[in-house]
Formats: structure tokens, C-alpha cells, sequence
């Protein structure tokens, strides 16, 4: 499974090392007896110099693209540049980050509050950005926190986490958070089933206990935030992943679920048995009609809601009560199953909306559902019975067509908006690209190793961008220098321009890029905050100038209002702190320049630092345990003159008389 594909070796024999130092490549592999060397004697991916030069971006020149790829295990998305592939940013959103104080900060700590505490990390895996008449419209990206099932939109204004809204009655957020076509809602589905509501119940009554909720979360089409919409319980399956419908088949959303056995124990053998799972037809119009019809009952529930204030830049955390629910069982024409074989994983929709591809785990095909097909075996109440009182809908009635032969272990599809569509086979390491309408497949390429996921730009919405696909792999030995037993996880490049794939760049990811997604840059590039302007800093500790700088003590509570400016602080001296105190520094960043951030520093700061953006404020807490004289400082590069950037404060015992006083040494 794990050895380097037959077609990858014989793709290339020979690298001709001269050919590509005379090329702008050598910016990227360098010259010398070990560059562009492949491991163990295998092809090296690209090895052409012409490879190369497609994926080169001059200095100064930007990148085409923005690609958002989830950190999986770190909480977090790495944005970088598409096809260069540089890293640009890792945006915190589920884990704390004390490279800028998220998480630690007083105004984004109530980030990560949830109906468990404070959780300062969870399972990123699907970013999904917003869309607008089944096009990327460049507003928000969202991602799903799998383990304590959330689900958060970050602003592609400020590159930062604006909400998180905590999911109820969901025992992991894994097939989530997949918007609509024009991001009336994102949705949501548990990944594994549970009691609902949870109670203490014997795990071997999970046939009979256990159920599974689809969850719609309406997104406000002007200010974003989110709101829980309504939960549709549903059978105690496990639900995979989804996709909304487009076109054609707006109004339904399909989810893929596996375990329909309702296995509770080595589900690696027990939900692997049956030859057909399901794919679930979700008509959220339907059920919004019923919502308006009185038939939702209001479910109890406890949730998090946490929200950036747009004004202030604060977060704040809400308890929200209750949820409206929808039996499926009860309600007819709410969600129809599609067979589809076996052990289903992904499941996509073409641009046209017609065609609904799901992959199974252990299928050796493809099967392709067609929405038309499927509305009118639904009319004609074509049923192969029923799971739980949902309709079955016979396979045959439904299917378009079956790609054979595709390769092992079929993932995940995306298209390219010129008819065809690519598909990740994890077992045999490789891409499989197919014609829609004749399903045969017409080109694949071998990659390294273990693809799960794969992403087009746009190739999940009405218009793709169909000039690259991205394969997310899961397995990287031999591809890097060795690091320990922790690889770092792996994305392909490759150009689909032309007729037969070819591979460009390789480049290392954070975490484990479950998926990602990537939109053009001129898309997102030019609504990019850059300052925030220091006038309509509405934060309640701002400091707009330095001549408002001062200390205050409240108690055993001090305010330090501190400023900072190329080069100083003010105020810089501070004394008549003592041990005992809570010292909340309350830091403005004076600046009104792009990128001219500053950090913030004290030493036996037990959290992290802060880092403020132009005009912004940010407060974080110190607790001084010993008297004695610290220091403060700048800890991001600001100057020539960022050394000097510092100040002390001095701390004396609890029970010392010294004034409270600061200072700016002039």
C-alpha cells in the first residue's frame, strides 16, 4: 500500500540538472549535487524544468490564487499561495495561538468557551467558503470542529475568527459545515450517533437509543453571524460527509452515511457488512415548509454561542436554550436514501447540479445518482422499502451511471467545469480523472501517498476554476527530509490544463489537511483590511492617544492603558505593582501604516504575548508572583530602533507602600 507507484517510476528517468539551473526554477531546488534529487532513486513529481517554471512566482509578484487549507488536529487553517504554494498565514480558530493571544487575550477568550469549558482545541477539517448564486462570492470561509462538534466563520476581510457556534445533540461535527448555494445555510450532520438528549443508557442499546441529527445553521446574508436554524432527527447512522445541491437541485443537500448496520462495537469489521449504505436526499425546503406548519418541536439543549462584536472587536459568549427539531420518521418527503455502495465517504454535485457522485470506501466503481432520476422514482414511488420509516429508493431507479475500474478506494470528487471530474483513490495512491455522461475514465495520475481529500479551485460550486487540482495526502514518507516519526503531511500540484494531468510541486501542509479550498485572489486580495482606523476603535480599554496613557488600580486590579508607536511605549516605567495583583495590560497600537503590527511582552508572562494590528487594542492578564524589576517589550520587529522599544515595571511585596505611578523617560 505504501510502495511508491509503479507509473511513478517509470515517469521519469533521468533529471537534468543543467537544464533546470538555467531556468528560473533554481529560485525554487537550487543547483548542487543534491538538488532536485528524488528519494530512494524515485521520479521526482515535475521533474521537468518547465514544471517548475509554472508554479514560480517572481518576488513582489503575488500568487494566483488563495488556497485554505484545514490544520486538522491543530485547530487551525493555513492559507497559502496557489502554485506557488508558500505558506502565508496560520489563522487560529478552535486552538489557542499565543503567536497573536488568541485564545489568551481578554477579548478573544470567550472564543473558545463551550457547554464543556473552555476548549482550547479541537479537529479542523473541512473549510468551505461562502457562495453566492452557487459562485464563491469571497466573504467568509467556514470550518468544522470535529471533536466538540462547533462550527466557525472567519471574515476574509481580516483573515481572522469573527463566530463559533457550538452544535447540540451531535456527537461530532464531521459532515459539516457545507453551505448552500447562496449561504442561506451551512449544514451539518453528526458523525457519530448518540443518545439524544444524552442520558446514561447501556452502549449495547444503541439500535434502539442512539440517533443522528442533521443540523441547518442559518448564516445572516448581510452581517454572517450564525444561528441554529432547526435539527432533523434521523436513524443512529454515522453521517460521512456532504454536499448542497446547485441549480437544478437547490433545495437539497446530500449526505453520505455508512454504518447503517448499527454496529457500536469493531466497527471496522460490524459497519463494513452491509453491500449497500446510503446516501441521504435532504429537502431543506420541505423542511422549512414544515417549520412553518407547526410541525417542529422545540427540543431541549444547552450551546455556546460566541461572536466577535464588529464594533468593539470583543467577543462575547452566549448560553442559548433549545432547538427546533424535525422527525424525518414523521414527516414524508423531508429525506429519501439512495443505495450507493459501499461504506460511502464523500459525496459531491457537479456544476450542473444533476449529477450527485458518491464514493465508497470498499466499492470498486463509482456510482453516479442523477437528481432528475431521482425526483421521478420519487414520484413514482419506485422503493426498495424502507430504513426507519425513510424511504429507500431503488438503486437503479436513481443511477446515471458507473465509473468502472477506477482505482482503490474512491474518496472524493471535485470538477473542473469542462465536463470532467477527478477522483481520489486512497488505496492505489492516485487521481482518476472521468468524462461525466460516458463515466469513462480518460487519465490518472499517481500520487504521494494516500490521498484523501482533493480540491479544484471552485470545483465544488457552478463554476470552477478548472486549472488545478490539489491532492491532499495522508502519508508523506521518503518525500521529505526526515523529521522523527512525525512527518509533516503533503499537498500535490497538479496542472489539469491540458488533455493528461501533470504533476508540478509538492509542498509540506500543517496539521492534516483534511480538505481545502482555494478561490482566485482578486476575489478576496482587495477587500483586505489593512489598518484599523484608530477613530473608530470602539474597544472599552482603547487609548487614542498618548496623553490618555495612565494606571489605574481598582482594588487588587490594575489597568496599565498602554500605547505603542515606532518606538516606545507609553507609559515605559511603571511601579507600585504588588504580588497579588492582576495586572490587565491594555495595549493600543497607535500606528495608521499597513503591516506595522507591534507586539507585547512581559517576562513570567505565564499565556502568551499579544500581537496588535494597526489602530487595534488587545488586553491580556499578569499575574506577578515575586518582587522585582521586569521588563516589557516589543516582540515584533517594528524598527530600526525595535531593540529600545521596552519598559519596566517594578512589583514589591503585597503589603509594600509604594505609589502607584508610571512613567514615559523623555
Amino acid at each position: 500500500m505504501f510502495q511508491r507507484n509503479e507509473r511513478a517510476v517509470t515517469m521519469t528517468k533521468k533529471w537534468m540538472m543543467t537544464t533546470l539551473c538555467a531556468t528560473v526554477a533554481v529560485a525554487l531546488v537550487g543547483c548542487g549535487p543534491q538538488a532536485g534529487r528524488p528519494a530512494n532513486g524515485g521520479a521526482l513529481a515535475g521533474g521537468t524544468a518547465s514544471a517548475a517554471q509554472k508554479v514560480y512566482v517572481p518576488p513582489g509578484e503575488y500568487d494566483q490564487y488563495y488556497a485554505f487549507m484545514s490544520g486538522g488536529f491543530s485547530g487551525q487553517v493555513g492559507v497559502y499561495g496557489l502554485p506557488s504554494g508558500r505558506l502565508l498565514k496560520v489563522l487560529p480558530v478552535f486552538s489557542v495561538n499565543p503567536e497573536n493571544g488568541y485564545g489568551f487575550s481578554e477579548e478573544t477568550k470567550p472564543m473558545l468557551n463551550t457547554t464543556y469549558g473552555f476548549v482550547p482545541w479541537d479537529d479542523a477539517h473541512h473549510p468551505k467558503l461562502s457562495q453566492t448564486n452557487g459562485e464563491q462570492d469571497g466573504r467568509w470561509l467556514f470550518i468544522n470542529g470535529n471533536n466538540t462538534p462547533r462550527l466557525a466563520r472567519i471574515s476574509l476581510d481580516t483573515f481572522e475568527t469573527d463566530e463559533i457556534i457550538q452544535i447540540p445533540n451531535s456527537g461530532g461535527s464531521h459532515a459539516s459545515p457545507y453551505p448552500t448555494e447562496n449561504t442561506e445555510y451551512v449544514v451539518a450532520a453528526t458523525r457519530f450517533s448518540v443518545p439524544i438528549p444524552q442520558e446514561d443508557i447501556p452502549i449495547d442499546t444503541y439500535k434502539e437509543n442512539f440517533q443522528g441529527t442533521v443540523s441547518f445553521i442559518k448564516v445572516d446574508k448581510e452581517t454572517g453571524e450564525m444561528s441554529i436554524a432547526f435539527q432533523i432527527l434521523v436513524p443512529g447512522f454515522d453521517y460521512d460527509l456532504a454536499h448542497a445541491g446547485k441549480a437544478v437541485s437547490h433545495g437539497w443537500v446530500f449526505f453520505t452515511t455508512y454504518n447503517t448496520e448499527k454496529a457500536h462495537t469493531l466497527k471496522e469489521v460490524n459497519a463494513s457488512r452491509n453491500d449497500k449504505d446510503y446516501v441521504a436526499a435532504v429537502n431543506w425546503k420541505a423542511a422549512e415548509q414544515a417549520i412553518a406548519d407547526g410541525k417542529g418541536v422545540e427540543m431541549p439543549a444547552t450551546y455556546v454561542h460566541n461572536i466577535i462584536d464588529p464594533k468593539t472587536r470583543v467577543a462575547s459568549s452566549t448560553t442559548k436554550k433549545g432547538v427546533m427539531t424535525l422527525n424525518a420518521r414523521k414527516i414524508p418527503g423531508l429525506i429519501y436514501y439512495m443505495p450507493t455502495p459501499k461504506s460511502p465517504h464523500g459525496v459531491d454535485v457537479d456544476p450542473s447540479g444533476e449529477y450527485i457522485v458518491a464514493s465508497g470506501k470498499l466499492a470498486a466503481l463509482i456510482p453516479v445518482h442523477s437528481f432528475s432520476k431521482m425526483l421521478k422514482a420519487i414520484e413514482d414511488k419506485a422503493f426498495d422499502g424502507d430504513a426507519e420509516g425513510i424511504p429507500v429508493l431503488k438503486y437503479e431507479a436513481t443511477i446515471a451511471g458507473e465509473v468502472q475500474d477506477p482505482g482503490l478506494g474512491p474518496l472524493h470528487t471535485e470538477f473542473d467545469g469542462k465536463g470532467y471530474a477527478y477522483s481520489s483513490m486512497f488505496v492505489s495512491s492516485e487521481i482518476t480523472k472521468w468524462k461525466l455522461g460516458t463515466w469513462e475514465v480518460v487519465d490518472r495520475i499517481p500520487v504521494y501517498y494516500s490521498i484523501g481529500h482533493l480540491m479544484i479551485p471552485g470545483g465544488d460550486t457552478r463554476k470552477p476554476h478548472g486549472e488545478y487540482v490539489i491532492a491532499l495526502n495522508k502519508i508523506t514518507k521518503d518525500r521529505y527530509l526526515p523529521t522523527g516519526p512525525e512527518l509533516t503531511q503533503s499537498a500535490q500540484l497538479v496542472d489539469i490544463n491540458g488533455d493528461k494531468m501533470e504533476m508540478l510541486l509538492d509542498f509540506p501542509t500543517i496539521g492534516e489537511p483534511h480538505y481545502a479550498q482555494a478561490a482566485p485572489a482578486s476575489l478576496i486580495k482587495d477587500r483586505s483590511v489593512r489598518i484599523f482606523p484608530i477613530e473608530e476603535n470602539q474597544n472599552p480599554y482603547v487609548t487614542k492617544s498618548e496623553k490618555d496613557a495612565r494606571v489605574e488600580r481598582d482594588g487588587n486590579n490594575i489597568h496599565v492603558y498602554i500605547t505603542t508607536i515606532r518606538s516606545h511605549f507609553k507609559p515605559d516605567n511603571i511601579e507600585g505593582v504588588k504580588v497579588g495583583d492582576k495586572v490587565y495590560w491594555h495595549v493600543t497600537n497607535l500606528e495608521q501604516d499597513w503591516d506595522v503590527p507591534h507586539g507585547f511582552g512581559v517576562m513570567g508572562m505565564n499565556n502568551s504575548e499579544l500581537l496588535i494590528m494597526p489602530g487595534d487594542t488587545r488586553t491580556i492578564l499578569w499575574e506577578p508572583k515575586f518582587p522585582g524589576v521586569y521588563p516589557f517589550y516589543c516582540t515584533d520587529f517594528c524598527s530600526a530602533l525595535h531593540q529600545e522599544m521596552q519598559g519596566y515595571v517594578r512589583v514589591s511585596p503585597a503589603d509594600a507602600e509604594v505609589e502607584l505611578k508610571s512613567s514615559l523617560g523623555l
